[in-house]
């Protein structure tokens, strides 16, 4: 029998790593998974952050790279190992994962599984991890099928971001839409300069005083078209300012986006919320948006 490989545990090196990583992934995932989070585009925005660099691991056998980890700012285990090598690395993939959340004082260490992934699924459960409440749910929309017209309210607009001298207004946004204190600046502009990102597709409702009331950052997903039989987009994240809720702006974005979207080429629009977001599921299904595979969430107590 040939030998295994010498094993080898290194830091994240940089972005020139990016690229083994999105490999990595594509190797190990069916080819209609791609897209999952993370994607090429998540990957670059999560490591963008110094604190995620140095919550990032990589495992090597011999030169080649076999797996890797890391924890995101919301004490998320983001990870990725080909099903043969759980049994060798998956133990210390979660205790790098626990090891990590010691510095963000957080009470569980939350990860995630597609409804179908009964192999990532069984791994999470045999380590600990319990299946929570909350899912994310995925949904999409064929935009070869007519797209009504997008209608705000009167005195209400709806205009592209026009650089990073938005970011800070788009930030507060945020964190008054989802009420986390998360998303910073920093973030806001880490997004906007991930490779590919188009300014036209990030979508901002004006209100009549010229607050920004709600906003869409859309995008077009060229890295997964060899695994989709048609051009993918993404429609998320969307959010609306509670002062400015049960308007029908979110709705309006969604359809502006999606026309944009379709000018672009895109064949398949998609989208993904939480669970727990009502309103956010029911506007998507109102323009035309159906359900495909969920995905679950489970987490690991920490204490």
């Amino acid at each position: 029998m040939k030998p295994r490989p010498a094993l080898s545990r290194r830091p994240y090196p940089g972005p020139q790593a990016l690229d083994s990583l999105v490999c990595l992934i594509q190797k190990v995932r069916p080819p209609k998974w791609w897209n999952d989070h993370p994607t090429r585009v998540d990957l670059h925005e999560l490591l963008q952050s110094p604190a995620v660099r140095d919550r990032t691991r990589l495992w090597f056998m011999g030169d080649d790279l076999a797996a890797f980890a890391l924890v995101d700012d919301y004490n998320n285990l983001v990870f990725e190992c080909p099903h043969s090598l759980l049994d060798l690395l998956g133990g210390e993939i979660v205790q790098w994962g626990m090891d990590c959340s010691k510095t963000t004082h957080a009470l569980t260490l939350d990860a995630s599984a597609r409804e179908s992934n009964n192999a990532r699924i069984l791994f999470l459960e045999n380590h600990g991890f319990r299946k929570t409440a909350l899912e994310t749910v995925c949904l999409e929309r064929d935009l070869d099928q007519p797209i009504p017209q997008t209608v705000l309210p009167e005195g209400f607009d709806i205009r592209s971001v026009r650089g990073e001298g938005d970011a800070t207004r788009l930030a507060e946004l945020h964190r008054a839409a989802f009420g986390s204190e998360n998303v910073t600046t920093e973030t806001r502009l880490s997004w906007m300069r991930v490779p590919g990102f188009d300014p036209s597709l990030d979508l901002i409702v004006l209100a009549p005083d010229g607050s920004f009331a709600a906003n869409c950052m859309c995008s077009v997903d060229t890295e997964g078209k060899r695994a989709a039989e048609k051009l993918e987009g993404h429609t998320d994240p969307i959010m609306t300012h509670p002062r400015f809720q049960r308007r029908g702006l979110a709705r309006a974005l969604l359809l502006a986006g999606l026309n944009l979207l379709k000018q672009r080429g895109v064949g398949t629009a998609i989208l993904s919320t939480t669970s727990d977001n009502l309103p956010m599921q029911k506007a998507a299904r109102s323009v035309g948006f159906s359900t495909r595979p969920r995905k679950f969430w489970f987490e690991k107590p920490l204490q």
